[in-house]
């Protein structure tokens, strides 16, 4: 089996898989090429290591395969959709359309999403934002898990409640996509299995102390991962944490005060048009002398220059566009079952 493939390989095999498990072919087609963005820029636990997941709820209904978002309010600059469990990336995708148009005419277009599926990676939409000029802030929720205890408890109340935002500039755009607690759950899901340690002492276990092991997780007393800041100076995230559940169940109406019906996410998504303020040209000359002055900053350590963030994701994208994905080594064998299930060659 091949270690590298194509960037059309991979979105084709993936969007069979969709289709063969009964999502329509735009459905299909939008998850597979978010799922493939992720691995493009090194997103290795939110790219197609999800795509089994996914597989596994469209087969037991739990992700809806058919029909559109029910609109629940419409203003010119905001609108409120229920998601009806359909899959995330083809939701946000058609979120960012709906968002940009509004944008055009109002200045500023919000999306917010109850009810979505599992969004993917964040990162893998922004691009597509400041292609066109334009500033896209997106964040998400999934009020029917906890596994982010608030600073200074031991019981989890949040998800890792990311907040990405794409930025244009003269040059390289900025693609920021950070959780708002020290990990995710991807990542300590995945070296729990391996037996891994993470880089550091980013959770702490049931009796509150700090560790690096991803075990204490699902050991009883259970720990928690901690928010952004760790256990220094995890007020910080913990700050960030209830602005993105405000943001995201908070405006959607729906969230942590009600019944939990499985997987998935509360989005919040904003698009926003420079030209509508200053202008493009004046946005861009000052997020470029930004970022020219963060690149000119002597570096910490020698050889290691400074980056802004989203710098090396799309370097690392561009070089895998040509060379082909280096995808992380149990991906491709844990979609094997699937294939053989639905009827679908492996590549």
């Amino acid at each position: 089996m091949s270690s590298t493939y194509s960037v059309d390989s991979l979105t084709s095999f993936a969007t069979r898989l969709l289709a063969a498990a009964g999502l329509s072919a735009d459905k299909a087609d939008a998850v597979a090429q978010i799922l493939v963005q992720g691995d493009l820029m090194g997103h290795n636990t939110h790219g197609l290591q999800l795509l089994g997941p996914y597989l596994a709820e469209l087969e037991s209904g739990a992700m809806t395969r058919e029909g559109e978002p029910e609109v629940l309010a419409d203003a010119p600059a905001a609108v409120t959709w229920d998601g009806r469990r359909l899959p995330g990336p083809w939701l946000v995708l058609k979120a960012m359309a709906l968002a940009t148009e509004r944008a055009r005419h109002c200045g500023t277009g919000t999306v917010v999403i109850r009810r979505s599926h599992h969004i993917a990676c964040l990162a893998a939409y922004l691009k597509r934002a400041t292609d066109q000029g334009l500033l896209m802030v997106l964040t998400c929720s999934d009020p029917n898990v906890a596994s982010v205890a608030p600073f200074g408890g031991l019981d989890p109340v949040f998800t890792p409640n990311p907040i990405s935002a794409g930025i244009p500039t003269t040059g390289t755009p900025v693609l920021i996509d950070i959780s708002t607690s020290a990990t995710t759950n991807g990542l300590t899901g995945r070296l729990h299995k391996e037996g891994g340690r993470l880089p550091a002492q980013w959770v702490i276990d049931g009796h509150g102390q700090p560790s690096d092991d991803p075990g204490v997780l699902f050991k009883e007393p259970k720990g928690t991962i901690l928010p952004l800041g760790g256990i220094d100076s995890g007020h910080k995230g913990y700050g960030l944490s209830l602005l993105v559940e405000a943001l995201t169940g908070g405006l959607a109406g729906h969230g942590r005060a009600d019944a939990r019906e499985g997987w998935g996410a509360t989005v919040y998504l904003q698009v926003i048009d420079p030209r509508a303020f200053a202008g493009l040209d004046a946005f861009t000359r000052q997020t470029g002398a930004v970022t020219q002055q963060c690149h000119a900053s002597r570096p910490a350590r020698e050889g290691s220059p400074v980056r802004t963030p989203g710098e090396k994701g799309l370097a690392q994208a561009k070089k895998q566009r040509e060379a082909g994905v280096a995808l992380y080594p149990t991906i491709m064998p844990s979609l094997e079952p699937w294939a053989k299930k639905l009827g679908v060659a492996m590549l």
